[in-house]
């Protein structure tokens, strides 16, 4: 990070990238897929898992997020040895619903307490209807997230969103 942008920084976003949904094959049978998560200039990558078109990946990636506009952009593929990694779908999705949230200050409310809805639709890559609710003092938002450009796969996230002591969020 530059010095002097840090009092830009909103907050962190831990994505949780937890699944693949039958991901496209780029083998002979199968794929070893992993995902590419960016935003602004920031990338983070997951680890690749050997011959699954249905990965579980269970891994924790952060962002540092300084502009809630810009869309966080993923990415898929299918790590290759002698060749180029092949792509196999991307989606984006916007966390300005979960920002929105997030700046509420839910603290008090009961768990699993359903703050906001974000349906499908032609501008975001959702395959289903996403919550965004309130569990043991954190904002959660699940995605499901179909990727474009591809014949087949979604991949499964979850937001949780981390403030930075010392720093005022919102």
């Amino acid at each position: 990070m530059k010095e002097g942008r840090v009092e830009q920084l909103l907050g962190l976003l831990k994505v949780k990238v937890v699944r693949g949904v039958n991901l496209a094959v780029r083998d002979v049978r199968s794929s070893d897929p992993y995902v590419i998560l960016r935003m602004g200039k920031q990338k983070l990558r997951t680890r690749v898992i050997k011959k699954n078109t249905n990965p579980e990946w269970n891994e924790y990636l952060t962002l540092s997020v300084e502009d809630p506009a810009l869309p966080v952009r993923l990415e898929v593929f299918d790590k290759d040895t002698f060749s180029n990694d092949d792509p196999m779908g991307n989606a984006e999705f916007d966390i300005r619903p979960f920002v929105e949230a997030v700046k509420m200050n839910l603290q008090g409310i009961p768990n699993g307490t359903i703050v906001k809805k974000v349906v499908p639709n032609r501008q975001n890559c959702l395959a289903e209807e996403s919550a965004i609710y309130f569990s043991e003092g954190k904002v959660i938002q699940d995605l499901a997230l179909r990727l474009r450009n591809v014949e087949c796969g979604e991949v499964e996230l979850q937001l949780q969103w981390t403030s930075i002591p010392g720093f005022r969020s919102f």
